[in-house]
């Protein structure tokens, strides 16, 4: 009994033991990566037939054939399922859909499940989102996103349609790429090229070859730019051209946008304008088709090709504005303002400002206007010249006019200065001047004999008019003179020069590269000015 007991007592304290033992924790089981299923499943056929001695151990399947493979559904009327290398081709109104944005149709495919590569051929219709694809030989890979076709394709976006030889389309990035022939058309434009990048998210164009696009008027070259259907603005670089009606704007960078027809060009700009034969250059140029309004900055120039020598024109800025524009009465103004300087062969002329007018032919100089003509200087207030047919009509000098020329010894001056004066010309060449009001005159009568000078006539006259025929003086004319002729040896000092006589020869240009260099009057030699009188204003009795 009490062995018994003993052995109770033992196995009670053993299970108590056991009882106070902490059980061990179970390790966590390793999750196993989940395997990608790549199998290709046959969902449905009406009919199957399988023969392993015939059609290469195909399964011969016909009628509503429904394949799946990685969350694609394959859709075709029959198809020869190679189960061992997971692949099928397939036959009558095949159609691959992947998710809701991208179809693929054809009459006929070949898939293979390990690459995921889709070859479809005839009547190729590829449609993703907004764009479709037509070509009769495409390769679509799942994997990368993107199929290329290799018999002439056809991509439309919305309305622009691109077609090319060869070509890619990214369904990824949304991005085709076509390659030989290349014509991008819209209702608004048509582009040729070899090669363009078109990017159907934003309707744009990337040309990164030789192209010609034509948008209404316009007509564009580039070889690296960009191109949007949508809005019509191109961003062109690499000394792109734009042709419109006579003109041609060409630069560094040049955006043009064919919808409301501005442009903005810089670096090395040329605007040039075959119909009036000038052309404007500089840094920065803007440019609008349809208002006519032009500007051009940044060693600024206008080149004027109508006369027989070219007129090179410099200023720190010109603006050209367009009146009534596309009509029979169309006319413009040209501004040049800031340190313009001109040079022509025979012709040079520097001032502050001025303005030109093709309503009266009439181009002003403002501010210090000076005017050359080999060894003649003309300078005053203000000087107009009236053009006719590219040549000078007539011109004028308004305020404090004077005129210098320099005789053959280069010491003598012949001067002559008056409140104004005007000038008239006959082919080119001047056969009339007339000096106005307070007329004051320096001039060396020549020996024709020898060629030496008799003397100095000084003469004071209401009213000179010189006439002139092939440079030479023919006739003088003048009202009520009062004058003295005095020797060589007996002039006066104070008799040399009238007053406000200048000779500027350091500020005239010396060439068509020198109109950049811009040489102020010395200190003094600028005209006085004169307080104009004021109109009375109209008193109103109470």
């Amino acid at each position: 009994m009490k062995k018994a007991t003993l052995f109770v007592m033992l196995f009670a304290l053993l299970l108590s033991a056991f009882a106070m033992t902490p059980a061990k924790k179970r390790a966590p089981r390793k999750k196993t990566a989940k395997v990608e299923d790549k199998r290709v499943y046959l969902v449905h056929a009406d009919n199957l037939h399988y023969d392993q001695y015939r059609d290469n151990g195909a399964q011969v399947l016909h009628g509503n054939v429904h394949f799946r493979h990685m969350g694609a559904n394959l859709y075709c009327d029959s198809a020869h399922f190679y189960e061992q290398t997971n692949s099928f081709e397939a036959w009558g109104h095949v159609k691959m859909l992947q998710g809701d944005t991208l179809k693929l149709f054809s009459d006929y495919a070949y898939y293979d499940g390990n690459d995921q590569l889709a070859q479809a051929r005839r009547n190729v219709i590829l449609k993703h989102r907004k764009s479709t694809l037509y070509t009769d030989s495409l390769d679509y890979d799942r994997l990368y996103n993107f199929g290329n076709f290799f018999e002439g394709g056809k991509l439309v976006d919305g309305k622009s349609t691109l077609t090319s030889d060869w070509g890619e389309y990214h369904t990824d990035t949304k991005i085709a790429m076509f390659y030989y022939d290349v014509r991008l058309k819209d209702q608004k434009m048509f582009l040729t090229t070899d090669s363009l990048y078109y990017d159907t998210r934003t309707s744009t164009a990337h040309i990164v070859g030789p192209s010609r696009i034509l948008s209404g008027s316009s007509e564009i070259y580039s070889e690296d730019g960009y191109y949007n259907t949508r809005t019509e603005h191109s961003e062109l670089f690499g000394r792109s051209v734009v042709k419109d009606q006579g003109k041609t704007l060409i630069g560094d960078s040049v955006y043009h946008n064919a919808h409301d027809g501005t442009n903005y060009a810089y670096r090395n700009v040329i605007l040039t304008d075959s119909v009036n034969k000038n052309m404007l250059t500089g840094d920065y140029c803007e440019y609008n088709d349809s208002t006519g309004y032009a500007m051009a900055t940044k060693r600024a120039v206008v080149v004027d090709f109508s006369q027989k020598d070219s007129l090179f024109i410099h200023a720190d800025t010109f603006k050209i504005f367009t009146f009534n524009n596309k009509t029979d009465s169309v006319y413009r103004m040209i501004h040049a303002y800031n340190k313009v300087r001109a040079y022509k062969v025979d012709v040079q002329a520097v001032c502050d400002s001025m303005v030109y007018s093709s309503l009266d032919s009439c181009m002003t100089m403002y501010k210090d206007p000076i005017v050359w003509n080999m060894n003649q200087q003309l300078f005053g207030e203000e000087i107009k010249v009236y053009m006719n047919d590219s040549t000078i009509d007539w011109a004028h000098v308004i305020g404090q006019a004077f005129s210098v020329e320099q005789m053959p010894d280069t010491v003598h001056f012949n001067q002559v200065s008056s409140k104004e004066m005007k000038a008239f010309f006959e082919k080119g060449q001047i056969r009339e001047s007339q000096a106005i009001d307070n007329v004051l005159i320096v001039y060396y009568p020549v020996d024709d004999s020898d060629s030496t000078l008799i003397g100095l006539n000084y003469t004071e006259t209401p009213m000179l008019r010189m006439f002139l025929e092939n440079r030479k003086l023919k006739r003088i004319w003048m009202s009520r003179p009062k004058g003295t002729l005095y020797p060589m040896t007996q002039i006066p000092p104070e008799k040399y020069f009238l007053p406000g006589y200048a000779w500027f020869d350091y500020v005239r240009p010396l060439d068509k590269d020198d109109i950049f260099n811009w040489r102020p009057k010395n200190a003094g030699s600028e005209l006085k000015e004169v307080k104009r009188r004021e109109a009375p204003k109209n008193s109103v009795r109470q």
